[in-house]
């Protein structure tokens, strides 16, 4: 049997699960196609590239796009628009020429605004069993220099790539490796492709359609000329020369790294393609001529003819901004920096929107219950002293202080707009009530003071924990000045050392550090089959058990197993979760999951949905005026399709 979901149906499609039709041992196939698209006028010539087809240097619109292009303007609050301009951007720092690729959000599949799956290169996805994933490439589609997109060059990154140990010492990405198996790969013809494995891999479709997608092709003709399968000996030799590399295989990786978008040289299927090399103050990436997508009056997106992003200081971003420096911005400004903004509105001719963060929350505490300390360790260990500090938090004073009210409070958890949430998840532990705090602190233990009204540990010293930041921002120390005001009252003492971000995660690494505050959970709006390995002790980045989660990373070779009840559980259903065969089991598998990290309270949240400044040039249109603004999924602008964004002036 076949099901077909809309773009939009996110409750069973966003990572390929197969479900059973009941009393039934048949295997449902899922099936990601476009719904019906608008009917689409006679094909546009883009003004920018009349010179260049008039001079026979491009062909005419028609052979430039895809047999069925993916028709992207439509909607209530969509215009179709016209062609023209620069969007102008601020960065700071010569890598963040990679936006292009995660704003671009030209992907296999990826999220629509409901955050449901929508295929966008590819024609058609079909998933049977959750293991076996045929893709189906729209014919006709090319590259940025006019080469046909087409399945070899799957082929050219599986075969000659990815399994090549020169330039893949540890092989494919963990992610086409489901119990260590790797794909089966097969080339059904010049658009056909399916990847296929014994048991279901439910993390394929959220990467593919992620921020930075997992590769699963390149620019095979313009890369085999640096490869020895393929290219002359002796030109490698030079390139690799001339290029400064130590070899051949440090070129191809240089080169051929899609992300980064440093190479302008390297074909790209994104709406615009950087022109400049690093290192530059100023990136310009000009449209993309062989681009897929168009609108219902057949022009070729995207509007705008150039992305443009300068180079600037990190502090001067708001101030640039605010002189009107930019034409869309949000990397750089923060909330603090909504009404200095929101003054030079109309002398500087843009609109200030605030859009919802949707990390579980803006910022959380990590208890390391991995640290070297014996006496910490004990402590960070035992959920009464976890939940007797969150009790000891005014998030109400945080809210209203720091943010004006305007955030939502609670644990570091699951947000309103996830399918999953519950409002028991947020709640628990997380009222100010000082007189439980100190009740749960007695009960550790912990009743001895010193003079200043301090408790002690078991060892004698003073209850002082030390809160540990990357030291990148004001708002951190702003919040912990408030925590530290209240955690007086329950006889814990609190001081804040600031670091760089590397010296803080090698500190965690190492066990060295008590407790930190870093960012919640990055997706705080999970449906069931998203991924709960953010809430699972399986990644070392996660700073309140990363020890552990270095453990799972490196099959036992580092780190130090699991040794405690709660996260052994935790452990045993993200494995329920992956191998579920209906969405039942999924749902269930998150339930209990959400259900122990509340009652357990391994991060400590504060306060959640903190407005994001979204400053958006008044000519501009299409950008939505409330949006969500998060990184996975969702690409901050990459969701939303700048590719639309057009100049009304």
């Amino acid at each position: 049997m076949s099901f077909r979901f809309a773009p939009t149906a996110i409750a069973l499609a966003l990572a390929g699960l197969f479900v059973l039709a009941a009393g039934s041992a048949e295997a449902a196939i899922i099936r990601y196609e476009a719904t019906e698209e608008p009917r689409v006028a006679a094909l546009k010539e883009t003004p920018y590239l009349v010179p260049q087809v008039d001079a026979k240097e491009l062909p005419a619109v028609a052979e430039r796009l895809p047999a069925k292009p993916r028709v992207s303007v439509s909607g209530p609050n969509l215009s179709i628009g016209k062609h023209g301009g620069d969007i102008r951007m601020l960065v700071t720092r010569d890598k963040d020429v990679r936006l292009l690729i995660v704003y671009g959000y030209s992907r296999l599949v990826g999220y629509d605004e409901k955050l449901g799956i929508e295929p966008d290169m590819l024609e058609w996805l079909e998933v049977e069993d959750g293991r076996i994933f045929t893709m189906k490439l729209r014919e006709g589609h090319r590259w940025s220099d006019g080469a046909p997109f087409t399945t070899e060059d799957f082929r050219y990154h599986w075969e000659d790539v990815a399994n090549n140990e020169k330039l893949y010492p540890v092989g494919p990405n963990q992610i086409l490796r489901v119990d260590g198996e790797l794909p089966k790969v097969e080339i059904i013809d010049a658009t056909t492709i399916r990847y296929s494995w014994s048991k279901p891999n439910p993390f394929l479709i959220p990467a593919i359609a992620g921020a930075r997608p997992l590769d699963l092709f390149m620019p095979a003709h313009y890369l085999k000329q640096f490869h020895p399968k393929y290219g002359d000996a002796d030109k490698i030799a030079a390139a690799v020369k001339e290029a400064g590399a130590r070899n051949w295989a440090q070129l191809h990786n240089r080169i051929g790294n899609m992300y980064r978008a440093t190479n302008p040289d390297l074909p790209t299927i994104q709406p615009w393609r950087n022109v400049v090399r690093p290192p530059s103050t100023r990136f310009i990436a000009e449209r993309n001529p062989y681009y897929h997508r168009i609108d219902a009056a057949g022009q070729q997106l995207p509007y705008a003819d150039r992305f443009i992003m300068d180079v600037v200081g990190g502090a001067l971003v708001p101030a640039k901004t605010s002189a009107g420096d930019a034409d869309l911005q949000s990397r750089g400004l923060s909330f603090s920096d909504y009404t200095f903004l929101k003054a030079a509105e109309k002398r500087s001719s843009y609109d200030v929107r605030l859009w919802k963060t949707v990390r579980g929350s803006q910022l959380a505490l990590y208890p390391n219950m991995n640290v070297a300390d014996p006496a910490w360790r004990a402590l960070n260990r035992d959920a009464r002293f976890r939940r007797a500090l969150s009790l000891g938090i005014n998030r109400s004073e945080i809210n209203q202080v720091i943010y004006y009210g305007l955030c939502l409070e609670g644990n570091n958890s699951v947000l309103p707009d996830s399918p999953l949430y519950k409002p028991e998840y947020r709640q628990a532990w997380s009222a100010f009530d000082p007189d439980q705090a100190n009740e749960l602190l007695d009960e550790i233990g912990l009743t001895q003071r010193n003079s200043q009204g301090i408790r002690l540990l078991p060892d004698g010293r003073p209850m002082e924990i030390i809160v540990e930041t990357a030291g990148e921002n004001t708002e951190e120390v702003d919040v912990l000045e408030l925590i530290r005001d209240s955690w007086q009252q329950i006889g814990v003492k609190l001081f804040t050392k600031p670091s760089q971000r590397e010296v803080l995660r090698n500190r965690i690494f190492a066990g060295e550090t008590v407790m930190a505050i870093w960012f919640g959970y990055e997706n705080g709006i999970p449906t069931p089959l998203s991924s709960p390995e953010e809430f699972v002790p399986v990644h070392q980045q996660s700073y309140h058990w990363p020890m552990w989660g270095q453990y799972a990373e490196t099959n036992g070779n580092a780190g130090e197993p699991v040794d405690m009840e709660k996260p052994k559980q935790l452990m045993a259903l993200y494995h329920e979760w992956i191998d579920a065969k209906s969405p039942e089991v999924k749902i269930e598998a998150w339930r209990q999951i959400l259900e122990i990290h509340a009652e357990e309270v391994y991060t400590i949240g504060l306060v959640a949905e903190v407005p994001q400044p979204i400053v958006v040039a008044s000519a501009l249109r299409n950008v939505p005026e409330k949006g969500i603004y998060n990184w996975n999924p969702g690409a901050q602008f990459g969701m939303y399709r700048p590719e639309r964004f057009w100049f009304d002036n």
